[in-house]
């Protein structure tokens, strides 16, 4: 009775009752779905995403914790969150890459040091330039510091070569003996002597070896021979007087001595003054006949010499003397000289060098081997002729020639009988 009264008489508040008794039907699986995973994702905020469903906050947590809990949320934010001890990893994985890195750089720089100290080589060689007996040098002696495997792989060495050669450095090397001798070779004759006639000096004493062997130990021992140039002398004063035919032209080969004589003037820079020399040479075997220093580039310079030539004649013999155009074989202390021995004038062309190319040639491996190169500070020029003089009896008497079997003109001579 009372309930009937009660619904008569408040109707409103009977559907008030119903729908908190009643409430909306649920949501989807599928939509608290994708709520849990915008709520994971959080591109928006917690509440934008309920006020877009139409739920509480609350709600939405309770849908996260039914669907994933609370664990496997935390495990999803560790996969997308590197953790520190990862972090520790890499870091430590970076700094062992680089100590490892640094320790092959300055393997590298020991080896180029060792290269260096060993071997002689210039700083700047390169690891790939090294043969493969250097580079078993540089790993005997780097062994100590470095491990052998390290080492070979750095020096690009495979293991039997390294132990093939470490064998043959033990056995001892066979050249030790011609390599003294190539040096003592090479020293007392003014350091100009290349391969071929190092090797006929060794040919003279007995040692049997090729050029190419001997070639090898050059650079081994480092053996070089200065090349060295400079601007030749002038004496061309110009057309002062007729000059006299060519008649060498160019053929510098004469069947006996004192046949064919070629002269010229040459010039030597010193920081202490300049020295003048001029020379005889004969086209028989290349023996500078006679030849005179000074300090002018005057007549008595050439007259000198040609007095001293002249004196070397036998009876009756009547070179031709070949020179070039310069006043000095046109003055008339030279032509009265000339002129009363008999001998026969030749000239070369104007400004034509090849036409004496024999002379020039003289000049050219008496400044390469003597004096190109060397330091001549505090020579005076007196004594700087001196070393010229000494050269040129060295010339003459030992150095060898390859075109007449490798000897000294002297030798050759007196092969021939002539001395």
């Amino acid at each position: 009775m009372r309930r009937s009264v009660y619904a008569y008489l408040y109707p409103d508040r009977r559907r008030i009752f119903t729908s908190k008794a009643n409430p909306v039907a649920p949501f989807e699986p599928e939509v608290k779905r994708q709520a849990v995973m915008a709520l994971c994702t959080r591109q928006v905020s917690a509440s934008e995403i309920a006020r877009r469903i139409g739920v509480s906050r609350a709600v939405l947590y309770k849908w996260k914790d039914k669907i994933i809990g609370n664990s496997a949320y935390q495990t999803m934010r560790k996969h997308n969150e590197p953790s520190l001890e990862a972090e520790r990893d890499a870091l430590r994985e970076e700094v062992a890459r680089l100590n490892q890195e640094i320790r092959r750089r300055q393997m590298e720089l020991d080896i180029l040091k060792k290269a260096e100290e060993i071997i002689k080589k210039d700083p700047g060689i390169s690891i790939s330039h090294l043969n493969n007996r250097e580079k078993t040098k540089i790993a005997d002696a780097l062994r100590q510091t470095y491990p052998l495997t390290e080492l070979l792989h750095v020096l690009g060495l495979a293991r039997s070569s390294y132990f093939y050669h470490r064998a043959a450095l033990k056995a001892g090397d066979k050249y030790a003996t011609i390599r003294t001798m190539l040096t003592d070779i090479f020293n007392s004759n003014y350091q100009c002597y290349g391969y071929r006639r190092l090797h006929a000096m060794l040919r003279h004493e007995g040692g049997r070896l090729s050029e190419k062997v001997v070639r090898r130990l050059m650079v081994e021992e480092q053996l070089v021979v200065s090349r060295n140039r400079r601007r030749r002398y002038s004496s061309y004063c110009g057309e002062i007087g007729p000059a006299p035919d060519n008649l060498i032209a160019r053929d510098f080969k004469a069947e006996q001595p004192n046949q064919k004589w070629l002269t010229d003037i040459t010039e030597f820079h010193l920081p202490a003054g300049k020295v003048w020399l001029s020379s005889v040479v004969d086209c028989f075997d290349g023996k500078v006949v006679s030849w005179s220093l000074s300090t002018r580039p005057d007549a008595e310079l050439v007259n000198t010499m040609l007095d001293s030539a002249v004196e070397t004649l036998n009876a009756g013999e009547r070179p031709v003397i070949h020179s070039d155009r310069g006043g000095h074989y046109r003055w008339s202390g030279w032509l009265e000289r000339v002129n009363a021995e008999g001998l026969i004038r030749s000239m070369s062309r104007k400004g034509c060098s090849p036409d004496n190319a024999a002379c020039e040639g003289f000049f050219g491996r008496l400044k390469t081997e003597m004096y190109h190169g060397r330091k001549w500070s505090g020579i005076t020029p007196e004594k700087f002729m001196q070393q010229v003089d000494t050269y040129i009896r060295w010339y003459n008497e030992r150095r060898i020639k390859l075109s007449p079997g490798a000897v000294s003109p002297k030798m050759y001579r007196q092969q021939c009988g002539l001395e």
